[in-house]
């Protein structure tokens, strides 16, 4: 007796039934989208070269000594396996930002340059969600301000950092602004915490970083209780301030953007890992602070998703549940 796979008719079917599972299998990957994620924390920027050098993550693991008859020291630390590399033109930060948009389905709250922003929304509609930051009555009227915001374009008011010009977001300034926004039912995300990299007082001279306690918010919330808020950079490293806050307030949530990829890993765990445990995992947000690494968001992104402390439930509302329900949106357009 032949063997069978000897017999033509049966070699002929095998290969045919191959051939169907492998395009069967190929066709079901193809098929299986990336889950959604809202980034409620990026920056739209011009193309900069004195900014754009490499970078490692967690970087701020070794903050650099200095004193001041010496030369200011880089905070930028370069020593690792794989740097991230900054987009060095506008043209590669956009094709980059499309790049996420389709292939992590990642939708983006931007702040910042208002031609960057347009240029982006109209190459991605769907996945661009433009924010207007305000952080000093200097850089617009407030009737300007509401004029803009009820266009209909900008959805967002933020970021407001109001600690960098050396005011607390309580501010009498500033109180007219939030009161728009409390109006029109616009969420506002605030910058509240540290300056990010153990030099401030060098690169931003007014910054102060008592100026960033979250408890200096209580008095514009009491006088706008139906506001929404987010506290940009969670607050860090003020981590009871923020729970004292969120227990007092329904409508204040928090993003993790910025700490998430520059102070220590062990740092970031332990400050996310408090939040998580003191019952606010439906109002903590993904976002980045993204400037000009587009790599910045795979890198933060996998924090989340290799948190093991974290339930598949938590890490889902995380990137995307809770961002849809404070930002108002409608989740079946992301399907």
């Amino acid at each position: 007796m032949k063997p069978l796979t000897n017999n033509p008719i049966l070699k002929t079917f095998l290969v045919l039934l191959i051939l169907i599972m492998n395009t069967g299998i190929s066709s079901a990957q193809e098929s299986k989208k990336r889950l959604p994620i809202i980034d409620v924390h990026v920056h739209a920027m011009k193309a900069n070269p004195n900014f754009a050098s490499e970078m490692c993550p967690w970087f701020l693991k070794d903050m650099p000594g200095s004193g001041p008859n010496q030369e200011a020291p880089s905070f930028i630390n370069t020593n690792c396996v794989a740097p991230l590399k900054p987009a060095k033109s506008d043209k590669e930060m956009q094709e980059a930002i499309l790049r996420a948009n389709k292939e992590l389905n990642i939708t983006m709250v931007v702040s910042g340059d208002a031609d960057v922003i347009h240029k982006w929304h109209s190459a991605a509609p769907n996945h661009i969600i433009p924010s207007l930051g305000i952080s000093n009555p200097e850089q617009m009227t407030v009737a300007a301000f509401k004029d803009s915001l009820s266009n209909g374009f900008y959805k967002v008011m933020g970021e407001v950092a109001p600690q960098y010009q050396g005011m607390s977001p309580s501010d009498m300034s500033l109180d007219a602004y939030f009161g728009v926004a409390e109006e029109l039912g616009i969420p506002v995300g605030i910058h509240m915490g540290t300056g990010g990299n153990g030099m401030a007082n060098i690169s931003s001279p007014k910054y102060r970083a008592s100026l960033g306690q979250p408890f200096l918010l209580e008095d514009m919330l009491a006088r706008h209780p139906k506001l929404k808020i987010w506290v940009m950079h969670a607050g860090y490293p003020m981590v009871d301030q923020m729970i004292a806050l969120m227990g007092a307030n329904a409508y204040v949530y928090v993003d993790l953007a910025g700490f998430i990829w520059s102070y220590p890993l062990e740092e970031i765990h332990a400050y996310l890992k408090r939040l998580v445990q003191a019952g606010f995992a439906k109002r903590i947000l993904y976002g980045t602070d993204l400037m000009v690494w587009p790599e910045l968001l795979e890198t933060s992104i996998g924090v989340i998703e290799n948190a093991n402390y974290l339930s598949e439930e938590q890490k889902r509302d995380i990137l995307f549940n809770n961002a849809v329900r404070f930002l108002n949106l409608d989740a079946s357009k992301f399907e």
